[in-house]
């Protein structure tokens, strides 16, 4: 079954749903579909790897990749009828798309277009991930920041696109998370993965342990615990960890684990960005059956409050994801209602 047809499957069982879900998610699907013809060539093509010499707003090196991946995202997206504004973590501000149809549009999108973009010189998975939300402006009128700087509660869908040895589209909704593989004898997004649920527990830890000089001590603990434990008499818990947020959360999300992006001395309020990275990522593994927090909080309880917010992340198995929480001495009774 291809995404299309599984979308429109899924629309006709809301008989009064007005299809512009189903039409977002099959635009961001050609989209990658566009994204990821070029990031194949990346090894032959030379013209569109590396550096294209500017900053964007989060102070980061721009890629060249970075650059046209957002700008197929925001020109799909723009052509639709479907998308009343975008959100990009390339761009400083929103984007309405400010005519007739798209004013009429219940939902505004936002999304990373290229995370883990500095992996494509050396040939390791990179992914897209977007996040769309209901809009709580008039329809009719254009959409404004306060469409976007709102909490999970606001979210309809989210997901990702992952570059790797085979190209996958994963979406959540509030009724499920699937994933799509891209068959390229036809040149469609097909299910492959129905009904993804994450094991509730794992043996995958995965943290960048170049920065545990700079993690609390409650964190370098928790660490050191993972190394150490055993699992059905199994060894110690596995470190994997790529740079590639996507790729990262895919593998645990399959097999079960546990992501960490604490915050750091250097980083007190956390690097990856809320609305962009950890939203998007907390409502998929949440649907799937997983956990989210910024370490103290569930991620999708937090209402951000400017576009280019920054947080931590724990992320992961629930088992694992208590067992984090209990040696962090968090009360998650209080802090952590799922």
């Amino acid at each position: 079954m291809t995404l299309e047809e599984f979308t429109i499957q899924e629309l006709r069982n809301f008989p009064k749903a007005t299809g512009q879900l189903s039409g977002l998610l099959r635009d961001i699907s050609l989209a990658a579909k566009r994204i990821n013809v070029e990031v194949n060539k990346a090894g032959l093509v030379h013209h569109i790897i590396g550096s294209t010499g500017t900053t964007n707003i989060q102070g980061e090196e721009v890629q060249k990749l970075d650059e046209f991946a957002n700008a197929q995202l925001i020109n799909v997206l723009r052509g639709g009828i479907n998308c009343a504004g975008i959100a990009s973590e390339e761009t400083d501000d929103i984007m309405p798309f400010d005519d007739p149809m798209s004013n009429k549009a219940k939902y505004v999108v936002l999304f990373d277009p290229l995370d883990g973009s500095s992996n494509i010189d050396v040939n390791i998975s990179i992914g897209s991930i977007f996040c769309i939300m209901r809009r709580v402006t008039p329809l009719g009128t254009p959409c404004t920041e306060e469409d976007f700087l709102q909490d999970g509660k606001a979210i309809v869908a989210a997901g990702y696109i992952i570059y790797g040895s085979s190209t996958m589209m994963v979406y959540a909704t509030r009724r499920g998370v699937n994933g799509f593989t891209l068959d390229p004898s036809i040149g469609e997004f097909t299910l492959s993965h129905p009904n993804i649920s994450q094991p509730a527990s794992g043996t995958i830890y995965s943290v960048n342990y170049g920065n545990f000089g700079s993690f609390s001590g409650q964190v370098q603990q928790f660490i050191e615990n993972c190394q150490n434990r055993h699992k059905n008499n199994g060894g110690p818990y596995s470190l994997r960890y790529t740079g590639s947020l996507v790729a990262d959360i895919h593998r645990n999300m399959l097999k079960g684990g546990i992501f960490l992006y604490p915050t750091t001395s250097k980083a007190p309020n956390g690097k990856l960005r809320l609305l962009y990275e950890c939203m998007p990522m907390a409502f998929i593994v949440e649907r799937a059956g997983g956990k989210a927090s910024n370490g103290s909080k569930r991620i999708l309880d937090i209402k951000a409050t400017s576009l280019h917010q920054r947080s931590a992340l724990i992320i992961g198995s629930e088992e694992m994801m208590i067992e984090y929480h209990n040696e962090q001495r968090v009360d998650t009774s209080r802090h952590l209602v799922y």
